[in-house]
């Protein structure tokens, strides 16, 4: 039997794994409350960073786009038509950027400290 204070970490991943859509049946029947809870409050730990990166993500592209454009516009552009107060900005949500406007920012001031 399993002592039920002792919360195996491959029953946790598990566990993990099906509350992120795995299959059910790969739930260990011996699984214990302690196993459940550390699972769940992992799951949910997650959940609230991806939330929080979207948010920060969003306020980004925000941001980004001031304006519109008949074009297509590059990061060039985007980072040329922004304010100043607007760059600092980005400079704080600098890893919820898209990939490209990174490289763009890290063209012009380099990579946040903060990063």
């Amino acid at each position: 039997m399993t002592d039920p204070q002792q919360v195996r970490p491959e029953v946790v991943d598990t566990i993990f794994a099906v509350l992120k859509g795995a299959d059910p049946a790969e739930l260990p029947a011996d699984a214990t409350r302690e196993e459940k809870d550390a699972a769940k409050d992992r799951y949910l730990s997650e959940v609230v960073a991806e939330r929080s990166k979207r948010d920060r993500q969003a306020q980004a592209w925000e941001l980004l786009l001031t304006r519109g454009y008949d074009e297509p516009p590059t990061w060039q552009r985007l980072f040329d038509d922004l304010s100043p107060e607007a760059l600092q900005e980005l400079g704080t949500l600098y890893d919820a950027l898209p990939a490209g406007a990174q490289e763009e920012y890290a063209r012009r001031f380099g990579i946040p400290s903060a990063v």
